[in-house]
């Protein structure tokens, strides 16, 4: 199990990490389809849908939360892809998920030492949220804040990143944390 950063706050504290993050073109094995996977075989089934008034009830939501802010970046893009399919992509919530969905592949992108990639999924990112925030017209949707979002995807879009982190190991690469209001938890 790879050393986390324990000053993050987690959503759900009980649950269980992956042994290392997974970063293409790297010698991590694919979590997946290779049999060494952390995720291999492990394929539960799809989710319940995402409800924007019951964030808080979600464990696949607040998982990948979690996955996200420890640097589990393919892991959060795999949990709110999996939530985006049950939701339905034309949904509010899942335009949404769509976002969470961008920026978790620009710290993929981070990894992979790919800026371009980086900048196209965060700038995508911040695109989806001020056009769901637009639509909202609420300052908070799924319990985070629309402001955050959008400066935190234009933040990843502009900063300079290292390019000699350890493979598979989990690390923060963006300066903010995703934190759902009310936070934390009781």
């Amino acid at each position: 199990m790879p050393q986390i950063d324990t000053s993050i706050p987690r959503m759900l504290p009980a649950a269980d990490l992956p042994g290392y993050t997974y970063i293409p073109g790297t010698v991590t094995p694919h979590p997946i389809r290779d049999p060494r996977g952390h995720s291999h075989g492990k394929k539960g089934p799809p989710p319940p849908p995402l409800k924007a008034e019951g964030w808080a009830d979600s464990r696949n939501y607040l998982v990948a939360i979690d996955l996200f802010n420890i640097g589990y970046y393919w892991e959060a893009h795999e949990e709110w892809e999996r939530l985006w399919r049950a939701t339905g992509p034309d949904t509010l919530v899942g335009r949404f998920l769509k976002g969470l969905i961008k920026l978790s592949a620009a710290g993929v992108k981070v990894r992979e030492n790919s800026l371009h990639g980086v900048r196209r999924h965060a700038a995508s990112a911040g695109e989806v949220f001020a056009d769901v925030a637009a639509e909202v017209g609420e300052d908070y949707f799924c319990g985070l804040e629309f402001t955050v979002l959008q400066y935190a995807a234009d933040r990843a879009a502009q900063l300079v990143y290292k390019s000699d982190l350890p493979a598979g190991v989990p690390l923060r690469v963006f300066p903010f944390l995703l934190e759902p209001q009310p936070f934390p938890f009781s």
